[in-house]
């Protein structure tokens, strides 16, 4: 466990807080990602949706720059979009942060425009806070790896390849097999 999600975790007990976790079954091992459903809301919805649906069963991690970030949710082995529901609203300014081990959505130009796609940090990204006097800026952090930060390092260790519009695409598939909401520990 990071240093950030120990303290993470420290502070939750502290305030006699729970919090939702999803657990990311991943071919290179398991990741716990804890959510932040009061700083992020609609994105945690919005996640949790997609959890529930299945949507992130058989996706690849389709971008990974080591020194950056990790991506995935949006794409089966052939590369194949899967469809999404309409996108969310931006919720970057919510006073999380894309240190290294945060969790935060992908999305296009448009800052409304996160869906299904995710991202995990592997490194402190501050510059994609967004700057404070614009509220259109910056990538929206929702949740915490709280465990399986040694297999995202694997990942994001993977060697790449440029594939069509997919300039980090994984040589070999790495995949989420499986994402399940875990019962709130009281």
């Amino acid at each position: 466990m990071t240093k950030t999600a120990l303290l993470l975790a420290a502070l939750l007990a502290a305030a006699g807080a729970s919090a939702q976790t999803v657990k990311l079954q991943t071919t290179e091992g398991d990741i716990r990602i804890q959510l932040d459903a009061e700083k992020a809301p609609k994105t945690v919805a919005n996640f949790l949706q997609y959890v529930k649906a299945g949507h992130y069963s058989g996706v690849i991690f389709h971008r990974i720059i080591p020194n950056f970030m990790v991506q995935t949710g949006g794409y089966d082995a052939k590369l194949n979009q899967r469809p999404t529901k309409p996108p969310i609203p931006l919720e970057s300014h919510n006073g999380l942060s894309n240190l290294r081990g945060s969790v935060a959505m992908a999305r296009t130009g448009d800052p409304n425009s996160a869906t299904s796609q995710f991202f995990i940090n592997v490194v402190d990204n501050l510059f994609l806070d967004g700057e404070p006097d614009a509220p259109r800026s910056g990538y929206a952090v929702f949740g915490q790896v709280v465990e399986g930060m040694d297999v995202v390092d694997k990942i994001r260790a993977a060697e790449t390849k440029p594939a069509g519009m997919h300039e980090n695409l994984p040589v070999k598939p790495i995949f989420i097999t499986k994402a399940l909401v875990e019962p709130v520990k009281k």
